[in-house]
């Protein structure tokens, strides 16, 4: 029988943490911490595949994964050294960093935004003019929210086109197959795998095709980190970059993985998720093909927005300088082949 996604990831939190290291913590100078964006999902695999597939510790590297609870309660963790290195959003990590947060963004995983609006295959909802009179449902105090204006000034809808409801994030899936709305804004890498462990299909809508095309998440390390120690960031970015890619060219290696690690996911879903995830890898600019390459316009794109969304203060006088560094990658192409150690 089938756990439901939260269920399977609150069981297993403690042996995800126990299988990726050697000792628990950041404790020794070749060890390292990571904290991710939220609890473990399927859309975490790449990082548990890089981590059990010996590319860390190519480098010399023991590395801990660990879960976190939101993007801007990881940059603070880093912020505080209580972790090394977390995954949060990009748009989340320039508003604290807009507040005084010492970290930079030195690997952008996921280029593009899982921004979306999810609903159920069977719903009638195919495409964005099917939203009108229906009722979506949001995180009160969550980014998409908040940018949800920008969305329907894209669609030339009316603010009253549709119905955005509050819901807390446990309450948004089963609502929605309870009928109690039509669709959820959402990150589409995390809801279309969760809808699926549920023997249900998902209809995606995604704000990229809108022309919203944000930074994703991406990899954060403290301005302390980068000045005492460098070079390990420079490993532990090929360890990550290598790793990553390698789940995405074998996502049902991966999925086993993950498997081994989180229990409660078919290996469908779990590849469904990877290669969801895998699609945010490459952006379209300049820096297409170099994988976790940054550049000064989508930052400050990214600072707009935030300004303008995300509460980040006018005042702050935030640069790209300020943002990001590349110092400390050596970017793999899209074309590279990877192999495990």
């Amino acid at each position: 029988m089938r756990r439901t996604p939260r269920r399977a990831v609150a069981l297993a939190g403690a042996a995800v943490l126990a299988g990726l290291s050697g000792c628990a913590g950041g404790g020794g100078k070749d060890s390292m911490t990571l904290m991710l964006d939220v609890g473990y999902l399927p859309k975490h695999a790449p990082f548990i595949s890089a981590a059990k597939r010996g590319f860390f510790k190519a480098e010399g590297i023991d590395l801990t994964v660990m879960p976190g609870s939101g993007s801007t309660n990881t940059v603070t963790s880093v912020v505080a050294g209580r972790v090394d290195a977390g995954w949060a959003d990009f748009g989340a990590t320039v508003t604290s960093q807009g507040r005084g947060a010492k970290v930079k963004q030195v690997n952008l995983l996921q280029a593009r935004s899982a921004y979306a609006v999810v609903a159920l295959a069977d719903s009638g909802i195919r495409n964005w003019e099917d939203l009108r009179g229906k009722t979506v449902a949001t995180e009160g105090g969550g980014a998409m929210t908040a940018m949800w204006p920008l969305a329907l000034n894209k669609l030339g809808f009316d603010k009253s086109d549709v119905d955005v409801i509050p819901a807390s994030s446990a309450s948004k899936i089963p609502g929605l197959l309870a009928g109690q709305w039509d669709a959820n804004l959402a990150l589409h890498v995390s809801d279309e795998p969760a809808i699926d462990a549920l023997g249900r299909k998902a209809a995606v809508l995604k704000w990229s095709d809108l022309g919203i095309d944000l930074y994703g998440n991406g990899i954060v390390v403290s301005d302390e980190k980068l000045k005492n120690d460098p070079e390990q960031v420079r490993k532990f970015n090929r360890a990550m970059q290598k790793g990553f890619l390698w789940a995405c060219q074998n996502p049902r290696k991966a999925a086993e993985d993950f498997r081994t690690e989180v229990s409660g996911y078919g290996t469908s879903t779990i590849i469904l998720a990877i290669d969801a995830q895998c699609g945010l890898n490459w952006g379209k600019r300049e820096a297409a093909d170099r994988y976790g390459v940054m550049d000064d316009t989508g930052v400050l794109q990214a600072i707009d927005v935030a300004r303008e969304f995300l509460g980040l203060p006018e005042e702050s006088g935030l640069s790209p300088e300020d943002v990001y560094s590349n110092s400390y990658l050596e970017p793999l192409g899209s074309d590279e082949t990877i192999q495990a150690p």
